[in-house]
This record gives structure tokens, sequence and C-alpha cells, in this order.
């Protein structure tokens, strides 16, 4: 045991200095960097048994049950991540906070494109920030004449199994964007993206209030465990 603290204590050394991560951003820039090597900069310092770059690979690890590469991070728990020896709950909080800073980020590069071109491209917009949610969402994004995406809002949290909401909600903030068109979006926590009948009715009901507004629902997309539902590629919305 102490031969391995004491390999660990000489990685941190000037002999072994080229080989880490900080040092080889500072040579090669961070795309030269693993994932495991990137994250080992953010937690700094590792312990008696391991360095920061295989606390990275382990954290990583965690995260391949959620998705692949760094984007399991962002599904992780907090508790999850402070399983890793070494992680404690600053360092906890750092990587929850740079996980979300990078799913903005990601969001923020696809909305500057982002048009009403088929079901299937706003459904991918938002298939990793709703298909994990153990709680139904509703999300009610809104586009103008050019079919250009304008915003979007979180009409209503509900629980595992359903989410209340009022065309009211939908159309106020519509109203206020003077948005032309609406995609409903909303999540099965279970997984199965199948309609059910609330579903169908509540679709009915805000289509129908839509075009007393002038304000045509253009979708409903249902996301699932990676798998969408949309009304407009069933033709029931025409």
């Amino acid at each position: 045991m102490e031969q391995i603290k004491t390999k660990n204590r000489l990685m941190e050394n000037e002999s072994f200095k080229e080989t880490l991560p900080y040092e080889r951003f500072q040579r090669l820039g961070a795309e030269a960097l693993t994932d495991a090597e990137l994250l080992a900069i953010i937690l700094r310092t590792g312990t008696g048994t391991l360095t920061p770059t295989q606390m990275g690979a382990l954290l990583l690890k965690k995260g391949e049950k959620y998705s692949r590469g760094l984007s399991g991070l962002h599904y992780l728990s907090l508790d999850e991540i402070k399983s890793v020896p070494g992680i404690g709950d600053v360092k906890a909080v750092k990587i929850k906070c740079i996980a979300e800073l990078s799913n903005r980020m990601a969001k923020c590069r696809c909305l500057e494109a982002l048009t009403f071109k088929s079901p299937s491209m706003i459904a991918d917009y938002y298939m990793e920030s709703l298909c994990h949610k153990d709680k139904e969402y509703v999300v009610a994004a809104y586009f103008n004449h050019q079919m250009s995406f304008i915003g979007d809002e979180v009409i209503s949290v509900g629980t595992v199994k359903s989410a209340n909401i009022s065309p009211r909600e939908i159309f106020i903030a519509a109203l206020d964007k003077k948005a032309v068109y609406i995609v409903l979006l909303h999540n099965h926590p279970a997984g199965d993206p199948t309609p059910s009948y609330a579903d169908d009715t509540m679709t009915e009901q805000i289509r129908i209030s839509g075009e007393m507004l002038d304000i045509r629902l253009k979708d409903h997309i249902i996301i699932g465990d990676h798998r969408y539902y949309s009304y407009l590629e069933q033709h029931l919305l025409e």
C-alpha cells in the first residue's frame, strides 16, 4: 500500500510533469486531452491511491449507465458523484455545474439554427432534457410565421403518470411572444411515448383553442426513452 502511495506522489513530481493533464493542456491545448484528463483538471487533487485522472475515469464509468461519454455526467446525482473516492460536496457540485453549463452551451448552439423542418428535429433538440425526467413535463415551443424558433416555456410539471395543463397558460405565452405556430411537447417517464386518451383529449383542446386565436398547433410530440411520437407524423392534426 505504501508503494502505491509513493508512486502516486511521484506522479505529481517534476519528473512526471509532461504526463500530467494540466501540463499537457499547457503544451498541447484542451483538444489533446482525454475526457478523464479534462475531468482531472477540474478535480485538481487525487487521493492516496487514485490520481485525478483515475478519479475522472471512474466518474465517466458511473455515467455510462445513462449515456455514453461526458453526457452521462449530466444525469448523475450528487450522491452518485460523491461515491467516487476523493469527491466530496464541493467537487460534486462543481461537476454538476460544469455538466449543466455544457448542456446549456450545446442547446444554445442548436438553438441558433432551430426551425421546424421536421418533428424529428424538434424531438432531437428536447430529447436529452426530457427523456430522463422522473415527472411529466409539458413544454410549449413557439415559432414565428417563417417557422423559426422564438422561445419556449415549461407549462406544467406533474407526477410520474400525468401533468395537468390549461390551454390558457399556453396561449398567454404565445400571444406575448407573438407566435404563429406552437409545438407542444411532453415526456412519458415510463419510456413509452405512445399517447394516452388524456393526451389525445389535451391535443384536441389545444388545437381548437389555437384555431380560435389564429395560432396553429403544428405538432404535439411525446418524448419517451430516446423515442418519440409525433401527432403530425401520424396525420392526426390535419
